[in-house]
């Protein structure tokens, strides 16, 4: 059942992406969807902030496609696939395997087609008139998991 939060501010973005980030590790995937300036990119770069403890320099990875930040439980990959063609593309970046060893956000996840994996976390940003918001859409494991931050 999707779960629909208001982000009225940066800080509410901050907030949501810093309660998730305690909840992840390896073999995590978030699939963050929504057109451009929705909030995905300012969220995941408050999701890696917080895992790390620090104020890390977080680009877009709109050109280099990755960027990956070494944490101590697993490596964090922050895709944006935006500009990949095909989803045969994205076993070319080694994704597949990122899936599973990694926690990967993953910015314009339409592109993966039916690669992407099963077990994620979708959420879906939106830009109002006033402020912005996100669907959350759980699965049944993910439920469970988000009850002790949302």
């Amino acid at each position: 059942m999707p779960i629909t939060i208001a982000l009225p501010n940066e800080t509410d973005t901050v907030e949501l992406a810093s309660r998730i980030a305690l909840l992840l590790a390896p073999g995590d995937t978030l699939l963050l969807e929504g057109s451009i300036g929705a909030g995905k990119s300012a969220f995941a770069r408050a999701l890696i902030r917080a895992r790390l403890g620090r104020m890390e320099d977080v680009p877009s990875p709109t050109f280099t496609l990755v960027q990956t930040y070494e944490d101590p439980e697993g490596d964090i990959w922050h895709c944006d696939l935006y500009r990949l063609t095909h989803p045969d593309e994205v076993f070319e970046l080694g994704l597949d395997e990122a899936f599973t060893t990694a926690i990967c956000l993953i910015e314009w996840p339409d592109r993966l087609g039916t690669d992407a994996p099963k077990n994620a976390l979708r959420l879906a940003f939106a830009a109002g008139d006033t402020e912005h918001s996100v669907q959350i859409t759980t699965t049944p494991e993910w439920h469970d998991r988000l009850k002790a931050v949302l």
